[in-house]
C-alpha cells in the first residue's frame, strides 16, 4: 500500500520531491534535535492523485490522515475538542520547489464555538482566544470557501474606526467575540452554509483547499515564470500551532541567515510582538528589526543567532527561517534555502567558498543564471539624481535596480498597459498574490506597507525586480488613483523612477547608467570558466556590442549577422539598387559600393577580435525586408533610384513571394546572384589582408547559410575559394575556415556528408526550430501560449530546446558529422544559445560552443559551469 502520511520524523531533507520543501526541511530539522512543533506531512503524490481523480481524497488517503491524527494526539498528549489539552493546528502547502505566497495556508484549525471557550479558560486570556478564532474564520473562509477576504476586512476596519482603535491589539476581548459572530453570518450570506464546527470536518476541507491552490491562477503564473513544472503537485504541512499572539513575551517573525539584497554576513530579518505570521509576510503591520530581539528577548535572540548558523552550515546556503516566539520559547516553523537577489547570491557563494563551506562547484550552483541579468543592466546616473526632485525618502530598498515608468494601481492596468508596449511601476497600499501578474508586468514595485520581508519584497527579489515598499509617507489611494506626498499630488499615467537599492523614489525620467563588475562576480566567473567544458561566443556585430561582449570574456563571435550591415540609409540604398535593378552593370556599380562599406565593417569587427575566431554568416534574410513598404517609401526610393514608380512596383511584383521565409533567401539567393557572396568575400578577405599588413592576425570563418544540399554548399563554397585564391595571390595566405549553418531538417539528416566537405558547423535554431515544427517564429506567440496552457507543449521551442524533436535531430547530425570528420567544429548560434535548459542539453553532445547575445554571456558562461558540474563529469 502506498504511504501518504508521514509524520515529521519519518522523513528527511532528501525526500523533497515526496515531502515539498517544507516538509522535507521540517522532518530534517527534527533530526537534528531542533525546536520544531510536531507534525505530519501529506505527499505530493496524494495531491497529484487528488487533481487526477476529480479532486476527491481517496479512501486510502482519508484513512491515513485518520491514523497519523491519532498517533500525533498520543505523541502530543493533545486532542481536538480536548477539556484538558486542546489540539489547534496549522495546514501549509509546501511544494518540492519555493513558491513563497502563492498557495494557501490556514492557521488556528480545530476551534469552533466551543473550543474558543475551552482556549480561553486554559489561557486564562480571552483577547488571546478570540484573535486566533476570528484569523481561522477569515483564514478558512477565503482559502476554503472562496470567500472574497474584503467581506471580512471591510467590516474589520469598520468596527476599529467605530470604536477608535488604532492597532489590532487594542481590540477587547468582547470586541473580537462581536467580530467573530458577525463573521459567521459572513458564511451564510456569502456561501449558504455555515462554518463548520467539526474540527476532522475543517481538517480534510483544508487539505483539499491546499491541494487545489496548487492550481490556482497566481500559482500557475508564478510556475510559468520560474519555469517550476506544473505536474509535480504540493504536499501539506500539518503541525501543531504555537501562538505568537499570545502576549508581549510572544511574537513572530522572518529572518534570513545573510542579508538577501546585498549578501552580508549577518542576521536580517524582522518581527512583531504579539502576532502570527501571516502579519508579517501581509504587510499591514510594520515589523521590528531582527537586531531589536536582543534587547527585548536576549536569550532567545542568542538561540535563534546559534541555530541559524547551524542550518547554514548544514544546508550550506543562505537560510530564509519561519519562527514563533510563544512565552519567551523560540520555535523553528520552517526553513529553505532563501530568495535573493543576484549580488548577493553572487557574494554569498564566494564568501562560502571562503568559509570552507562550499567547494567551487557547489558554489556556482548556487546562483541563478537568470538571476544575472539584473546585475547587467543600468543604475541611475549620481548627477542625475541629485537634480531629481525627491517624492519619497522613507522606503525601504526591498530589491535594488533602477527602473522607471508609469504609475499604475491595478496588477490589470499594469498587465494590459505593459502589453501595449509602455513602460509602468505598480504602486499599491500592499501587495498580494493575486497581483502576481501586474508585478510581473512592471517596471517597479512599490507599496506603503510592509517590510524587507514582505509579499512585495519577497517575490520582486524572486524576480529580480525592482522594488521599494513601506513607503510611510506617501498616500496611495488605489480607488481615486492618485499618490499623495508633500502636498502634493500624483496621477495615474504620470512618470516616476524607482531607486530600488536605495529605498528613494524620484519625479520623472532620470538617466542611468551601466553597472560595474564586483570582484566577487569576477570570481565566480573565472571559477565558472574553470569548470565549464563548453566555450561561450557571442552574437555581434556593432563595435559597442563587441566590446562588451569581450569583457564578458566571450571566446569570439559565434554570429556576425552581415544583414545588419545593410541598413543604414546610404547603405541601403545600394542594396536596393541592386535588388531592383534590371542590368548586370547596374548590380555590379551597386555592390561596388557596398563592397566597400562592408570592408570598414568587417575591419572593425576583426580589429576588435583579433586571434579569436569570428563567425561571419553571409546575407540570409529575404530579399522582401529590404524594400520599401508603405506608398511614401516607394515615392522616395523611386526619387533615389531615378525610376518610375509604375517601374518599381512592377520590378517588386516580380519580387514578390507568398511565402519569403521559406523562398528566395540566403544561399539560394547566391546561387541565383553568385555575386553577392563574392562581394561580401572580398569585403571580407580584403579587410583581413589590410590588417595582416598591419601584423594583426584574424580568425575568419565564413559561414554560408540555409544549405540543404551539399551541391548547394560546394558550388557557393567553390566560388568563395576562388575569390580568397586570388586575394592571395596578392596578399599571401590569409587564414579561413569556410562552414555552413545547419538550420532545415534536410541539413541534418545529411550532416555526415556534409561534414566532409566543411570546416565547422553551427546550428541555427530560430530556422531549425521554424522549420522542423513548421511554426513561424515570427507568429507563433499568437497560439503558442495556447499550446503551453493546454500542455499540448511543455514549454515555447523558441526559448527553450524541444529535446525530442529539434533536440534529436541535432543530436543526430552532431553523431553522424563527428562519424565523418572528429576535428570538425560545431557550436549554437541561435536564441538556445543563451538558455540555461538548452545549454545542459547542448553540453551533453560533442559540440565545442554555443554562441548568444554579449549581455547572455556571463549567463551562458556560469550555465556551462553548471551543466558540467550536474553531469558529474
Amino acid at each position: 500500500m502506498t504511504k501518504y502520511v508521514y509524520a515529521f520524523d519519518e522523513g528527511q531533507k532528501d525526500m523533497k520531491d515526496l515531502l515539498g520543501g517544507k516538509g522535507a526541511n521540517l522532518s530534517e530539522m527534527k533530526r537534528l534535535s531542533l525546536p520544531v512543533p510536531d507534525g505530519f506531512t501529506i505527499t505530493t503524490e496524494a495531491c497529484i492523485n487528488y487533481l487526477k481523480q476529480g479532486e476527491t481524497l481517496s479512501d486510502e488517503v482519508v484513512q491515513q490522515l485518520a491514523d497519523q491524527l491519532e498517533a500525533f494526539s498520543l505523541r502530543t498528549g493533545k486532542a481536538f475538542s480536548s477539556d484538558e489539552q486542546l489540539l489547534l493546528v496549522s495546514v501549509r502547502s509546501g511544494a518540492k520547489i519555493s513558491m513563497p505566497g502563492m498557495m494557501d495556508t490556514i492557521l488556528n484549525l480545530g476551534l469552533n464555538d466551543d473550543n474558543v471557550k475551552k482556549l480561553a479558560e486554559k489561557t486564562g486570556d480571552a483577547r488571546f482566544a478570540y484573535d486566533c478564532y476570528r484569523r481561522l474564520l477569515q483564514m478558512f473562509g477565503e482559502v476554503v470557501y472562496g470567500i472574497p477576504m474584503t467581506a471580512f476586512d471591510t467590516y474589520f476596519n469598520t468596527f476599529k474606526q467605530e470604536h477608535n482603535y488604532t492597532n489590532d491589539a487594542d481590540i477587547s476581548a468582547e470586541g473580537l467575540q462581536d467580530i467573530c459572530e458577525h463573521y459567521k453570518t459572513i458564511y451564510l450570506e456569502e456561501v449558504r452554509k455555515p462554518f463548520p464546527q467539526d474540527p476532522q470536518k475543517q481538517l480534510l476541507e483544508a487539505v483539499e483547499a491546499v491541494f487545489k491552490s496548487w492550481d490556482n491562477d497566481r500559482a500557475r503564473v508564478y510556475r510559468d515564470l520560474n519555469d517550476i513544472p506544473h505536474t509535480i503537485g504540493t504536499a501539506v504541512n500539518v503541525q501543531e500551532m504555537v501562538f505568537g499572539n499570545s502576549g508581549s513575551n510572544s511574537g513572530t517573525g522572518v529572518a534570513f541567515t545573510r542579508d538577501p539584497g546585498t549578501g552580508e554576513n549577518k542576521l536580517f530579518g524582522e518581527y512583531l510582538l504579539n502576532a502570527q505570521g501571516e502579519d508579517v509576510v501581509a504587510g499591514i503591520r510594520t515589523p521590528q528589526d531582527i537586531s531589536t530581539l536582543k534587547d527585548q528577548m536576549p536569550h532567545v535572540h542568542q538561540e535563534f543567532v546559534d541555530v541559524s548558523k547551524r542550518l547554514e552550515t548544514h544546508y550550506k546556503d543562505m537560510q530564509d527561517i519561519e519562527f514563533t516566539i510563544e512565552n519567551g520559547k523560540l520555535y523553528l516553523l520552517q526553513t529553505r534555502n532563501g530568495k535573493r537577489t543576484a549580488k548577493a547570491a553572487i557574494n554569498i557563494a564566494v564568501d562560502l567558498v571562503e568559509e570552507g563551506i562550499l567547494t567551487k562547484a557547489e558554489a556556482i550552483t548556487k546562483v541563478d543564471v537568470k538571476s544575472i541579468d539584473t546585475l547587467l543592466h543600468p543604475t541611475f546616473k549620481p548627477e542625475a539624481l541629485e537634480a531629481a526632485e525627491v517624492i519619497s525618502k522613507a522606503g525601504l530598498p526591498a530589491s535594488p535596480g533602477a527602473a522607471t515608468g508609469h504609475i499604475v494601481f491595478s496588477a490589470e492596468t499594469a498587465k494590459l498597459r505593459a502589453e501595449s508596449g509602455e513602460k509602468v511601476i505598480l504602486m499599491r497600499p500592499e501587495t498580494s498574490p493575486e497581483d502576481i501578474e501586474g508585478m510581473i508586468a512592471s517596471e517597479a514595485i512599490v507599496t506603503t506597507h510592509g517590510g524587507m520581508t514582505s509579499h512585495a519584497a519577497v517575490v520582486a527579489r524572486g524576480m529580480g525586480k525592482c522594488c521599494v515598499t513601506g513607503c510611510s509617507d506617501l498616500e496611495i489611494n488605489t480607488t481615486a488613483k492618485t499618490v499623495t506626498y508633500q502636498g502634493k499630488t500624483l496621477n495615474e499615467n504620470d512618470m516616476i523612477s524607482v531607486d530600488g537599492a536605495k529605498g528613494d523614489i524620484y519625479l520623472g525620467e532620470i538617466a542611468t547608467t551601466n553597472a560595474e563588475h564586483s570582484p566577487s562576480f569576477d570570481q565566480l566567473m573565472q571559477w565558472s570558466e574553470e569548470i565549464a567544458r563548453l566555450n561561450v561566443r557571442m552574437n555581434a556585430e556593432t563595435k559597442s556590442d563587441i566590446e562588451m561582449g569581450y569583457q564578458f570574456n566571450a571566446k569570439g563571435i559565434g554570429l556576425v549577422r552581415t544583414e545588419h550591415m545593410f541598413f543604414g540609409a546610404e547603405r541601403l540604398v545600394e542594396m536596393r539598387r541592386f535588388i531592383l535593378s534590371s542590368d548586370d552593370a547596374t548590380r555590379i556599380e551597386a555592390l561596388n559600393k557596398i563592397r566597400e562599406n562592408q570592408t570598414e565593417d568587417f575591419e572593425q569587427i576583426f580589429r576588435l577580435s583579433g586571434e579569436r575566431p569570428t563567425i561571419v554568416r553571409l546575407l540570409d534574410p529575404p530579399l522582401h525586408e529590404f524594400l520599401p513598404r508603405s506608398a511614401e517609401e516607394m515615392t522616395s526610393v523611386a526619387q533615389q533610384l531615378s525610376i518610375s514608380e509604375r517601374e518599381l512596383k512592377q520590378r517588386m511584383d516580380e519580387l514578390h513571394e507568398t511565402n519569403p521565409m521559406l523562398g528566395h533567401r540566403g544561399c539560394r539567393l547566391a546561387i541565383t546572384y553568385p555575386e553577392l557572396y563574392v562581394m561580401q568575400t572580398e569585403a571580407m578577405m580584403g579587410s583581413v589582408a589590410r590588417l595582416k599588413q598591419e601584423g594583426i592576425t584574424c580568425q575568419p570563418e565564413i559561414m554560408i547559410p540555409l544549405v540543404s544540399t551539399v551541391e548547394e554548399f560546394n558550388i557557393l563554397k567553390s566560388q568563395i575559394t576562388d575569390t580568397i585564391t586570388e586575394l592571395e595571390s596578392q596578399h599571401g595566405k590569409l587564414p579561413h575556415l569556410i562552414g555552413t549553418m545547419i538550420e532545415t531538417p534536410r541539413a541534418c539528416m545529411i550532416a555526415g556528408q556534409l561534414a566532409k566537405v566543411c570546416d565547422f558547423f553551427s546550428f541555427g535554431t530560430n530556422d531549425l526550430t521554424q522549420l522542423t515544427y513548421g511554426f513561424s517564429r515570427d507568429d507563433a506567440g499568437k497560439f503558442i501560449n495556447d499550446y503551453i496552457n493546454q500542455e499540448i507543449l511543455p514549454i515555447d521551442p523558441f526559448q527553450t530546446i524541444d529535446v525530442d524533436g529539434v533536440g534529436a535531430l541535432i543530436r543526430m547530425a552532431v553523431e553522424q558529422a563527428k562519424a565523418q570528420n572528429t576535428s570538425l567544429k560545431i557550436g549554437v548560434c541561435g536564441e538556445l544559445g543563451g538558455d540555461p535548459k538548452s545549454i545542459h542539453f547542448f553540453n551533453g553532445l560533442d559540440i565545442d560552443y554555443v554562441s548568444c547575445s554579449p549581455f547572455r554571456v556571463p549567463g551562458a558562461i556560469l550555465a556551462t559551469a553548471q551543466s558540467e558540474v550536474e553531469s558529474g563529469r
